[in-house]
């Protein structure tokens, strides 16, 4: 990892820190939870060859610095919508992968205006999308979770690149909070106006008929779209064979799948 690539902004009264790697049409890349861009491995450098990609380490985790505020997906994607401006961009694509995937959604819901393309990785609209041995660990987690994490690749990418390393159990603490918020925004996805690519594993921590849902939602799938592709709408889904919640992120086929959608193929 190149160290001159590292930024850190001030926005909505905390500090971000993202990588800017990659020239052209700018994307947002936003990870999952108690996680570091890295954990889109090579998926990071295949992006960036054909665009620039701003690889942001959410609230609290990797290289921004914790800051002591409840963690939520709206006020998180306050954030993303803050540090667009910070760079001085008119829109952005973005892509999220599961905890990133829901800050991804609602910057979408909350600034449409800002958002250009969105990818959801691995995500729902509603928790109670997750199967239910997701949402039961979800539920299980709490503050000593901290300390059975740092013995994971996790909080080996956390002390690569956190400014305290002392800092991790606030990150956990957090994390561990907003996961067992109830939430359903499916009455606000219909009216997305940009076009929006979902991509899950067969094998999964959300069952594929969610991502049917979540698709049909938007207007996908609901017609055959005819010899003469009229019938197509704007959104896409992918389902990657072989593939799990554990390892979707740094599969190569992950950005295989979504370049195109993101050039506007």
């Amino acid at each position: 990892m190149s160290t001159n690539d590292t930024h850190v902004a001030r926005v909505d009264g905390i500090e971000l820190g993202y990588r800017d790697i990659g020239e052209g049409a700018p994307l947002l890349l936003l990870h999952g939870g108690f996680g570091t861009v890295e954990m889109f491995g090579t998926n990071v450098e295949l992006l960036a060859a054909g665009r620039r990609v701003i690889g942001v380490d959410l609230q609290s985790h990797g290289r921004s610095p914790a800051a002591e505020r409840p963690m939520r997906f709206e006020t998180m994607a306050e954030d993303i919508a803050a540090l667009i401006g910070n760079l001085g961009l008119e829109r952005a694509s973005i892509m999220g992968f599961s905890l990133g995937g829901a800050v991804g959604l609602r910057t979408a819901i909350q600034h449409p205006d800002l958002v250009e393309r969105l990818v959801l990785v691995s995500t729902v609209f509603k928790r109670e999308g997750w199967y239910p041995e997701m949402r039961a660990g979800m539920d299980a987690m709490g503050p000593e979770t901290a300390g059975f994490l740092m013995q994971s690749p996790l909080y080996e990418a956390y002390q690569r690149v956190a400014p305290r390393v002392e800092d991790w159990p606030i990150l956990v603490r957090q994390v561990t909070e907003v996961v067992k918020i109830d939430y359903d925004w499916s009455a606000e996805v219909p009216g997305l106006p940009m076009p929006v690519m979902l991509v899950i594993g067969d094998a999964d921590g959300i069952p594929p008929s969610h991502a049917v849902e979540f698709f049909g939602l938007g207007g996908g799938g609901q017609r055959d779209a005819g010899w003469d592709r009229l019938g197509i709408t704007h959104h896409r889904l992918a389902i990657l064979p072989g593939v799990t919640h554990y390892d979707i992120n740094a599969v190569p086929a992950l950005s295989a799948a979504v370049i195109p959608f993101l050039d506007g193929a």
